[in-house]
């Protein structure tokens, strides 16, 4: 007895199927050709976000969003990890707050550091944006100035894990800030006196 063939259908064809999974697909693709960026490989590190199109100098981006979760929260998630993996997607938006973005974060948890950079995060109202601060041509990575806050007391072989390889001409080999948040604290204190 012959079996009758069975026609192979991808996801796409099975879409196309149905009308509600036609206009999700839909929806889906026409949101990701609006984004002027895209998640690729990058030399600096891991993955990178990309310029798709000009991008213009004051343009708000993207938001780097996640789970928004307390300084304690972020620091007994985070020390389970190994001593020598400096690698999250935490952003401090206050002394209360901070954004995981490993857990339901967005693209944004993909733009690197850079001593050159062609971006800027702003908080406006407890939320992070990264905001153009220079026109950006399409392909171009973007990346701003992590600016890491460290103690001079730290231990300069856990410092070490935040070694830059941005590639700039002018990069200062850390994204570390260039001032420890120590000598700051002094300096604020002096001032005030």
């Amino acid at each position: 007895m012959k079996q009758s063939k069975q026609k192979k259908t991808s996801r796409a064809a099975a879409a196309q199927h149905h009308a509600h999974m036609r206009r999700a697909t839909a929806r889906r693709a026409a949101a990701a050709a609006e984004l002027p960026y895209e998640v690729r490989r990058s030399r600096i590190h891991g993955r990178g976000v990309y310029a798709t199109r000009r991008i213009v100098k004051g343009t708000r981006v993207v938001e780097y969003i996640g789970e928004r979760i307390s300084h304690e929260v972020a620091d007994a998630r985070y020390d389970e990890k190994g001593d020598d993996d400096g690698h999250t997607f935490l952003f401090v938006v206050d002394d209360d707050i901070c954004i995981d973005a490993g857990v339901g974060g967005n693209a944004a948890r993909y733009i690197n550091h850079s001593c050159a950079p062609n971006c800027e995060t702003l908080i406006d109202d407890k939320r992070v944006f990264i905001e153009a601060i220079r026109d950006i041509e399409p392909g171009e990575e973007l990346g701003y100035d992590y600016q890491l806050t460290w103690e001079s007391t730290d231990d300069p072989a856990e410092l070490a894990l935040y070694d830059c390889r941005c590639g700039a001409a002018q990069c200062r080999g850390t994204m570390l800030d260039v001032t420890p948040l120590d000598k700051k604290k002094r300096k604020r204190a002096r001032r005030k006196r």
